[in-house]
């Protein structure tokens, strides 16, 4: 027998495309490790520095011995509830501690939800453009993702009916995010009602990643379906964490809000997954979903600012299209126009928008993450969670290198 016949991996990894932002975060950093000078629009981490007051809570932490120990799967005590007050003070609706568990990061409390709820051959429905790892998480459960495309010609934002036709016997959860990753779109609240509405009406989980919650611009606001559909709490699956809203991701720190018995599964998963989070960082986490969002209004303005010129500066590139998003910080422009025709000094070509981030990577050191990988072929997106230098710069290697 050689290694080839027995040495396999399992389907189910073999069914799992790699995280495409950390792929090309991966590649821009070794490039940078390598002498040359790459701008990042990759990945989506702000540039600002933890607020000092959590960082202080860390470092307290750090000194106490009680802090050396596990913790309680679920999370902290305290944590849980201080979760489930900032809950009650930003949702505007009241869950208990008990529905509460701290995970490893958002992304953790995304698999986890899917590995609860999911079983092989279930269906997920995903509105199109997604976050990359929805469907891979979908996969990793046995299930089957079914996206429902919305284009910048209906302002990225699902339609009820389409949602509606994509359901069959099979279908057992949504996913939902508003304000969303890539897109920058905030969901109306007619949306976001009617979806929680339907999930009521058919009995389909709602899996509400609510990530970016404070990052709202101009008349934007993020709709939490928990409250305007309270009938919806019975089956809804909320998750947040720390890392964008106060500039903590490697702090890895997030969690799941769910009905107590998904929750008690849940724990039950993590403790054999990974058991507790590193008690440090729920310290840190605790100071900061305690603390005033007067660091996060801070943050936001200067995102705001970031936004205005990053879509001007891709519009001003011919071929280039981008809507003005209202959330998060992300821009997702069409670059269809830039497909098959010789761009750069070398007149190099692009048959797919991923073809495309590749050149640009390698010949503009311009670091973006092509919509295939949101479920948007045609689109490229681009983190505007850099330094104001850094993008006026990226902006200017774009425009100078489809122009040469």
């Amino acid at each position: 027998m050689s290694m080839n016949d027995w040495q396999s991996f399992s389907d189910r990894i073999n069914s799992v495309a790699p995280s495409a932002t950390l792929a090309v975060d991966i590649k821009a950093k070794a490039m940078k490790a390598a002498g040359i000078d790459v701008i990042g629009f990759g990945a989506g981490e702000p540039n600002f520095p933890t607020p000092d007051y959590v960082v202080e809570a860390a470092a307290a932490a750090c000194r106490e011995p009680k802090n050396y120990k596990y913790t309680p799967t679920a999370g902290l005590p305290e944590l849980r509830q201080a979760i489930a007050e900032k809950t009650r003070r930003d949702s505007g609706y009241e869950v208990t501690a008990d529905q509460v568990v701290v995970t490893n990061g958002g992304k953790q409390a995304v698999y986890e939800s899917c590995q609860v709820l999911v079983n092989p051959g279930d269906e997920v429905i995903i509105p199109a453009p997604y976050w990359t790892s929805y469907t891979e998480v979908v996969k990793l459960a046995g299930g089957v993702p079914v996206t429902v495309f919305s284009g910048a010609e209906h302002g990225f934002e699902p339609d009820i009916e389409a949602i509606e036709a994509a359901r069959t016997p099979r279908t057992k959860a949504i996913i939902v995010t508003s304000p969303s990753n890539p897109t920058g779109v905030v969901w109306k609240p007619e949306t976001i009602e009617a979806i929680g509405r339907w999930a009521v009406e058919h009995h389909i989980w709602v899996i509400s990643d609510e990530i970016y919650e404070h990052l709202n611009y101009d008349d934007a606001h993020t709709t939490y379906i928990g409250a305007v559909v309270p009938e919806v709490r019975g089956q809804l699956l909320v998750l947040n964490g720390v890392a964008k809203t106060y500039a903590m991701t490697g702090w890895r720190v997030g969690w799941m809000i769910a009905p107590e018995p998904v929750a008690k599964a849940v724990s039950k998963l993590q403790g054999h997954l990974s058991s507790n989070v590193a008690n440090i960082s729920q310290r840190a986490a605790l100071a900061a979903v305690s603390g005033s969002l007067d660091a996060v209004r801070d943050m936001r303005a200067a995102f705001d600012v970031r936004r205005k010129a990053i879509v001007t500066a891709l519009n001003d590139i011919e071929g280039v299209v981008c809507p003005m998003p209202k959330g998060a910080f992300y821009a997702l422009p069409n670059v269809e126009a830039l497909l098959n025709k010789p761009l750069g000094p070398k007149g190099s070509q692009a048959s797919t928008v991923s073809e495309l981030a590749s050149l640009l990577l390698e010949e503009a050191h311009i670091a973006a993450v092509p919509g295939e990988a949101f479920g948007a072929p045609g689109y490229l997106r681009f983190s505007y969670a850099l330094a104001d230098d850094q993008l006026a710069e990226g902006m200017r290697r774009f425009k100078a290198w489809v122009e040469a």
